[in-house]
């Protein structure tokens, strides 16, 4: 009997490529090498020993149209084991979420049904993937990448366990000094993180209650409105630029620089995960914008943001009616999103077929 999902082994930079290509193929001896989640330490120990920077592809077996057949692995392993081998390609669009393999680190890999846990794989695995180094903390890791200290997204802890709001405040404190941090910054993504954030909050942190929102692509694909294009990355950087001065206009000499990293940050993203980017122009100048993220068969959107001057217009529903037309051409089943608890995006999204389905809180301090 297949087991409910299968694991596929690689590096983060081969999977970018399968991305592109929209399959894996099948090695020379004419089958892609899969595993159960009990035996993947096997082929990890053999053909990555030692590594701690490696992707474990999630694969759901009904979505797999070529055969898989179970049969003996490499002549090291205990004779009695059998491995699965996928008789043809392995589409990137069976691959329901792409967890960190970090031994002895536990591997915890989500049900293809359970849209909570793909979503946290999503935004807890993506961020190690692009980062420049990682580094095991309590309750989870830290990421970092000192070509651009100014954003927090790249420079924080991602904790996935339970820890208390000093033992967070220790490892920020730890990690960003030794790194010069201009913040200190956590993403506390497990269940009932609440509590912790507002005790960082009392104790002078800045905490955010992010909705994690999920819609289904077997819902019914909004027609895109007239004029959502998709564009180079290139073309949305003025409007980046001209949000983030409006939004950290108080950082006076610093906002320059600051602005600089966010926009350059942005680059980063496609190294690891396929990112669209759809804008609408007035004039010839992109007043609306969001960006699709791809990664197996979970999307995300990300980055929607419209001029202040065309809002009311519907630019905003075009892009994503067109974001979610591409990520059901990618062959995805499910399109995430974080949406801020306090304010109102998150109500249109509702009207657009977004449901809630948890929550993660983001905490900062300066240093």
């Amino acid at each position: 009997m297949t087991p409910d999902v299968l694991v596929h082994l690689v590096e983060p930079a081969q999977w970018r490529a399968a991305l592109r290509q929209g399959s894996i193929r099948p090695g020379p001896d004419g089958f892609v090498h899969l595993s159960t989640p009990d035996l993947v330490h096997l082929p990890a120990r053999r053909l990555f020993p030692g590594r701690r920077d490696l992707a474990l592809l999630v694969v759901d077996p009904r979505r797999l149209t070529d055969p898989v057949r179970f049969e003996p692995g490499h002549p090291d392993d205990p004779a009695e084991l059998r491995f699965p081998h996928l008789y043809g390609p392995l589409p990137t669009s069976s691959v329901v979420a792409v967890v960190l393999y970090r031994p002895p680190t536990p591997v915890v890999l989500p049900e293809p049904s359970d849209a909570l846990a793909r979503a946290l794989t999503f935004y807890t695995s993506v961020p190690v993937r692009r980062a420049v180094g990682v580094g095991d903390v309590p309750g989870g890791v830290a990421v970092l990448d000192p070509d651009v200290p100014s954003s927090h997204d790249n420079n924080r802890l991602l904790l996935t366990a339970p820890v208390d709001a000093a033992a967070v405040e220790a490892a920020a404190e730890e990690v960003g000094g030794n790194a010069g941090w201009p913040q200190r910054a956590a993403l506390l993504a497990w269940p009932d993180a609440g509590p912790v954030a507002r005790a960082l909050a009392a104790r002078g942190w800045n905490a955010e209650e992010l909705v994690l929102m999920a819609r289904r692509t077997e819902l019914p694909v909004p027609r895109p409105g007239a004029g959502a294009e998709v564009v180079d990355q290139r073309e949305v950087h003025e409007l980046w630029e001209r949000s983030w001065r409006r939004g950290l206009a108080s950082l006076g000499d610093r906002l320059d620089a600051v602005v600089r990293q966010l926009v350059g940050r942005e680059r980063l993203n496609d190294r690891v995960v396929a990112v669209t980017d759809v804008a609408v122009r007035e004039e010839g100048r992109v007043v609306a914008a969001g960006q699709l993220r791809v990664d197996g068969a979970t999307a995300a959107v990300e980055s929607m943001l419209t001029d202040p001057a065309a809002r009311g217009r519907g630019y905003a529903g075009a892009v994503l009616a067109r974001l979610l037309g591409i990520a059901a051409d990618a062959g995805c089943d499910l399109v995430v999103l974080e949406a801020s608890a306090d304010d109102w995006p998150r109500h249109w999204y509702t009207r657009r077929g977004f449901e809630p389905i948890g929550t993660t809180w983001s905490v900062d301090r300066p240093a």
